[in-house]
């Protein structure tokens, strides 16, 4: 079982920043997909920025160029700041891990950290 503990949400204005945290319990390394989904009311859960296989990145349309991902491997964590935060950015933030495991992958998810953007 792996845990992913999500950290970093708030409350903030529009035009502002906001880093979000997510401590895995085990090694991130080697791992098939790790990065940050979220869910707004009333939507679906949506990819926002994810590393893939070979440490590559992808994001959503939407926060290319405002959003950046990033790892530290020694501490078994991921980070997305967020910057010119928009009020369409509201929503809660989920930190996903996928392993591979040969037949199959498994995937876990955080609890979710909550962002809000005024206008």
């Amino acid at each position: 079982q792996v845990q992913l503990a999500e950290s970093g949400g708030g409350l903030v204005q529009a035009g502002g920043s906001l880093r979000l945290s997510c401590a895995a319990s085990r090694s991130i390394l080697s791992i098939k997909r790790m990065g940050w989904y979220r869910q707004a009311p009333g939507k679906q859960r949506e990819l926002v920025a994810v590393f893939i296989t070979g440490g590559r990145t992808n994001y959503a349309d939407s926060v290319k160029g405002r959003f950046t991902i990033s790892r530290d491997s020694a501490k078994n964590t991921i980070y997305l700041q967020m910057n010119s935060l928009k009020p369409e950015d509201t929503a809660v933030y989920y930190c996903k891990m996928l392993i591979d495991r040969g037949a199959y992958d498994d995937d876990y998810w955080g609890q979710g950290t909550q962002v809000t953007v005024s206008s």
